[in-house]
């Protein structure tokens, strides 16, 4: 059974960096063919994917949040990362991580929320 649990800080000041992490367990995120992602969902809002990061460790981002995002992965702590620059009150959601397997995200994290605010 494959558990996801997010971490991070609730509360980031405007101009700053969010980051946030994802321990899986259950499985390696090296695992072929899995890739592994983060979304979001902003107050009253529909999901937002942000990007995922690949078993092999490549990183792709949503189109309009790629200037502003990274991806990344430390093996030996089986978790993947993410850093979003520069955020505004508009980043406030819950961010949550989840398994990508062919068919679509199969396993997700709980979520936490993630509020923008001086």
């Amino acid at each position: 059974q494959v558990q996801l649990q997010e971490s991070g800080p609730g509360l980031v000041k405007p101009s700053q960096t969010l980051s946030l992490s994802c321990t899986g367990s259950g499985g390696p995120i090296t695992s072929i063919p899995y890739f592994w992602s983060w979304i979001r969902q902003p107050p009253g809002k529909g999901l937002e994917w942000i990007g995922y990061i690949s078993y092999s460790g490549d990183a792709y981002y949503s189109p309009s949040l790629q200037s502003r995002s990274s991806i990344s992965r430390d093996t030996s702590a089986n978790l993947f990362s993410l850093h979003l620059s520069s955020v505004s009150p508009e980043d406030t959601a819950v961010y949550y991580c989840a398994r990508v397997e062919a068919n679509g995200m199969d396993y997700w994290g709980k979520g936490t929320l993630v509020t923008v605010s001086s």
